[in-house]
């Protein structure tokens, strides 16, 4: 098996047996781990925070908060998905575009209190999901 070596600083072709290679492959691999665990601790930081302060990134969510934001994400679409279209339509228009009871009565061609009555269903339907989840716990939040 033939491999590639440097020797002051010049690539050379060496062949060795598949022992050697392996254990070429070993040494790299430790020197890798190596390098990488210094950078880890270079200062006494945990990983993320070098690479904030190595890079200027700023992360303002923790994997923790991101998995939360989707699973409560993936829970209100669950209660959107119970409500009836009419429903979910107006307390969308209500909830993402901002629009008032008024201006989406207008534009589904019905009545202001037919829109509030709509998105108050929503409401209701979302307050008895947390309130008392399929999944059995209670919401504490």
């Amino acid at each position: 098996m033939e491999v590639s070596i440097k020797i002051s600083g010049q690539a050379v072709s060496v062949k060795v047996t598949v022992e050697v290679c392996k254990y070429l492959d070993q040494a790299e691999h430790k020197t890798e781990n190596l390098a990488h665990e210094q950078r880890r601790h270079w200062d006494r930081r945990e990983f993320d925070e070098y690479i904030v302060a190595r890079e200027g990134r700023c992360y303002s969510e923790t994997p923790e908060q991101w998995l939360c934001r989707k699973e409560t994400l993936q829970e209100i679409m669950s209660v959107l998905e119970s409500c009836t279209e009419i429903q979910r339509q107006r307390f969308l228009l209500f909830a993402l575009h901002g629009l008032s009871y008024s201006a989406i009565g207008r534009l589904c061609n019905c009545s202001k209190s037919a829109v509030q009555d709509s998105i108050e269903a929503v409401r209701k339907k979302c307050r008895n999901f947390f309130a008392y989840p399929p999944y059995g716990k209670e919401f504490s939040g």
